[in-house]
């Protein structure tokens, strides 16, 4: 296996050995955000939340019109299977010869080398990056959406984007690490409920009003049918994974693979009924013609168009925050000073200008090009595949002498 001083963000030396008596003889790179802290429950509801995000009312358009109800619904089913088996097996690398791996890139980097290090590092800050700006741009149609109700004229996309990008931000800035979230857990599975339970609430009521047939047929040339469909099967994999699963796993307790496999379960569970739940009833109540933003189809009352997008927009604020705190870690671990808390004035200065550097682009980049969202999308779990099917598989297949028995290794091969 290649040298594990590919931990360049931890700098030289920088990594400390489990604390003595705990009977885990692992060494873990150092960070600048805290790991080992939080417990199985927390983590799940973290998971639970982060995907029942404002994608949703997107999935609709994007998973179920271009596949329809066979291929739809097994599409569904396998893919989730498939990314929770994937998760499921790379929750047990998390320690690999006593070194345990609080970054993907990292284990890539100590089983397969350096080029393995820097393609897992594109790959992953890629797909964070393109999840951010789409996040952005979500926020942003929310609150043009709500501005819409109240005003004939409402001001452009873009300064929608502008403030979203503000607001989130001020949020990375004050709330740090995944940790740091445990504060705001409870209210954000409060406003994932609320838009939720909302939002089917119309939609069940749309589905039945609907006094002409629904059109579920697939629309378009052979051709845009099966790049539609290539494109519906990527977006199901975004709603499923997500790529940083061994960055989320450092924050757990011991047993660190027995956690995370729990927090998985409760993921594929109870977070699958409501993502996949908004995604179906969608596509059910207004067929081919669901819209990319189902806010904006909804024929309910004008109070619950805007508690709908005001609750995804208020819930995307913390939801986001999971989906790019690994490159906040990477910035934090090599600007700030290790050895000082996070929130020390040095270390609070460097933040500020990483926070700002990073969102500065996003915003400036979904302000320019607001109509990306099909790249975003696109583009991004195309990057997730290698991420969530192949790395895993490799590492097993690399390492599996050590961790499993013949029979089990047969049967990933």
């Amino acid at each position: 296996m290649a040298s594990s001083s590919l931990d360049t963000e931890a700098g030289a030396g920088a990594q400390h050995k489990a604390a003595a008596g705990d009977g885990s003889g692992y060494t873990t790179a150092a960070t600048a955000h805290a790991v080992d802290t939080d417990s199985w429950q927390q983590v799940g509801l973290l998971l639970v939340t982060g995907f029942n995000c404002a994608y949703v009312l997107s999935f609709s358009n994007l998973m179920m019109v271009p596949l329809g109800w066979g291929w739809g619904a097994a599409c569904l089913l396998l893919l989730a299977a498939a990314a929770w088996y994937a998760n499921w097996l790379l929750a047990g690398l998390h320690v690999v010869d006593g070194q345990r791996f609080i970054r993907y890139r990292d284990l890539m980097g100590f089983v397969f080398g350096r080029k393995m290090y820097y393609l897992t590092w594109f790959l992953q800050f890629t797909t964070l990056l393109l999840g951010s700006m789409g996040f952005i741009l979500l926020g942003g149609r929310a609150l043009k959406a709500i501005s819409a109700e109240f005003t004939q004229t409402p001001p452009r996309l873009q300064w929608f984007i502008a403030a979203t990008g503000f607001v989130y931000f001020a949020f990375a800035y004050f709330v740090p690490t995944i940790s740091a979230m445990r504060n705001w857990l409870a209210t954000s599975a409060a406003l994932t409920v609320t838009f939720d339970v909302a939002l089917l609430a119309v939609l069940v009521r749309d589905g039945r009003s609907n006094s002409r047939r629904v059109d579920y047929a697939i629309h378009g040339t052979e051709a845009e049918k099966a790049f539609n469909a290539l494109g519906a099967v990527a977006a199901i994999l975004v709603c499923n994974t997500s790529g940083l699963l061994p960055e989320i796993q450092s924050t757990l307790r011991k047993p660190a693979v027995g956690n995370m496999r729990r927090a998985l379960a409760l993921q594929y569970t109870v977070g699958a009924a409501g993502y996949y739940g908004i995604s179906v009833a969608g596509y059910w109540a207004y067929g081919a013609a669901a819209s990319e933003y189902l806010p904006n189809q909804l024929s309910g009352p004008r109070w619950a168009s805007v508690l709908i997008n005001a609750t995804a927009f208020l819930q995307s604020i913390v939801s986001q925050h999971l989906f790019t705190v690994p490159i906040h870690e990477g910035m934090d671990t090599g600007l700030q000073r290790l050895e000082e808390g996070m929130f020390s004035r040095y270390n609070m200065t460097r933040r500020l200008f990483a926070r700002g550097l990073l969102f500065g682009v996003n915003v400036f980049v979904t302000a320019l090009f607001p109509f990306m969202g099909d790249f975003v999308n696109l583009f991004g779990s195309f990057a997730l595949f290698p991420l969530t099917f192949m790395f895993p598989s490799m590492i097993v297949l690399k390492v599996s002498k050590f961790l499993l028995q013949p029979a089990v290794r047969g049967l990933l091969i």
